[in-house]
């Protein structure tokens, strides 16, 4: 079987699919990993966020169609179910674009899970679903 028709093969450019995906997923996770400990490191506390509560940090922008369609009404139903265990504290990127950056913002809406110590723990860059917001703070809360 020759290279030529190997490269062809279905089989072939599932394989090659999947390393990308898999590269892809190594290099999302490295990223999440070096903003967490930058932002342990350098980003200040807000004075918003209370002490001995866990604390969703959620950054967004007025015209960002995404935050106010799926992200917002996600925190929402997430503060509804965790209630006063939590905080959510919103921050308007593009009105305090030097605090986005010292937090590491790639893009909006960004969320961070914080928990009772003041830690950063979770970061998720884009929409995060609910069900993952839930099994983050399920993680810290307990």
């Amino acid at each position: 079987m020759s290279i030529e028709s190997l490269a062809s093969a279905p089989i072939y450019r599932l394989l090659i699919a999947l390393g990308l995906l898999l590269a892809g997923l190594i290099v999302y996770r490295a990223i999440n990993g070096l903003t967490l400990r930058r932002v342990r490191a350098r980003a200040p506390r807000l004075e918003r966020m209370r002490t001995g509560v866990p604390v969703l940090l959620y950054f967004t922008t007025p015209t960002c169609a995404p935050c106010k369609t799926v992200q917002r009404p996600a925190i929402q139903r997430l503060q509804e179910r965790i209630g006063e265990r939590m905080e959510v504290v919103e921050v308007d990127a593009s009105s305090q674009p030097e605090l986005a950056s010292q937090w590491g913002v790639l893009s909006v809406p960004t969320t961070f899970i914080i928990d009772a110590q003041g830690n950063p723990r979770y970061v998720n860059h884009g929409v995060a679903p609910l069900d993952k917001l839930q099994r983050q703070f399920a993680e810290i809360i307990s």
